[in-house]
């Protein structure tokens, strides 16, 4: 290291890699006032920090970074995917087992939906699996009512625009059901909020269920609702292929 250059890391990093928050989930902190280091609260996320730093969030003090894990998790309805909720619902991470490390979702499932959710103790994983450019396929089967447009359908499946927002094409199939009430795949890339529902209502279909079955190589398959089981880190590794030593892998 130059005899001028900064020592230590940016505090966003650190706590990112210790599984508190995404980068952007710890300046959102910050500027709330909840970060701080040595016993000073932070005002800004442009700090460095080093090991000799103590770091706290919330008044508890943060630990060093454990190794990188990765864990699935079979998501029932009636949970928020958030770490507190002003109305008090019950949140997945309430019903985690308490030997479970702190942990942040790999993107969201809403209120009433249900399915594989990924959960990782590293923040900048959580951040990188959730960018399209990753490459990683979401796969959902959801149940709805009403006759479908197909003409809308094909919209989606090349890419649709709806109340301004553009979404990437999604590979959409109708499979079973009855006159109104069906089941349909999709698979996508890109996991905008509540993407599933809206192209589906976009397309003329209420949506009454809808379970993700995957997220990238990872399948639900099996796995009973509220129930984990952690990816071995060889795995992990594997399916990360040349990013995997930027996690510690």
């Amino acid at each position: 290291m130059k005899e001028n250059e900064p020592k230590g890391e940016r505090i966003a990093k650190v706590l990112a890699r210790a599984g508190v928050a995404s980068r952007r989930g710890v300046e959102r902190m910050i500027a709330e006032g909840r970060v701080s280091v040595d016993g000073v609260v932070l005002e800004t996320p442009a700090f460095l920090v080093t090991p000799e730093n103590i770091l706290s969030v919330d008044g508890k003090q943060i630990g060093g970074p454990e190794g990188t894990r990765l864990w699935l998790y079979h998501k029932p309805v009636d949970l928020l995917v958030s770490h507190g909720d002003p109305d008090g619902r019950p949140t997945v991470f309430d019903v985690l087992p308490d030997e479970m490390p702190r942990v942040i979702s790999v993107g969201r499932l809403d209120l009433a939906s249900e399915g594989l959710l990924l959960l990782t103790n590293n923040g900048a994983l959580s951040q990188f699996l959730e960018q399209p450019a990753t490459g990683w396929t979401r796969h959902y089967r959801v149940r709805g009512y009403g006759v479908p447009s197909e003409k809308r359908m094909e919209l989606i499946r090349q890419g649709a625009t709806v109340e301004g927002i553009h979404y990437a094409p999604v590979d959409i199939q109708r499979e079973s059901g009855g006159r109104t009430n069906h089941w349909y795949t999709l698979a996508l890339k890109e996991g905008k909020n509540r993407e599933v529902r809206r192209l589906m209502e976009y397309a003329d279909v209420k949506v009454n269920r809808l379970l993700r079955t995957s997220y990238g190589p990872f399948q639900l398959g099996s796995l009973e609702p509220n129930t984990l089981r952690e990816v071995p880190t060889d795995v992990l590794k594997q399916q990360l292929g040349k990013f995997a030593e930027q996690f510690g892998l």
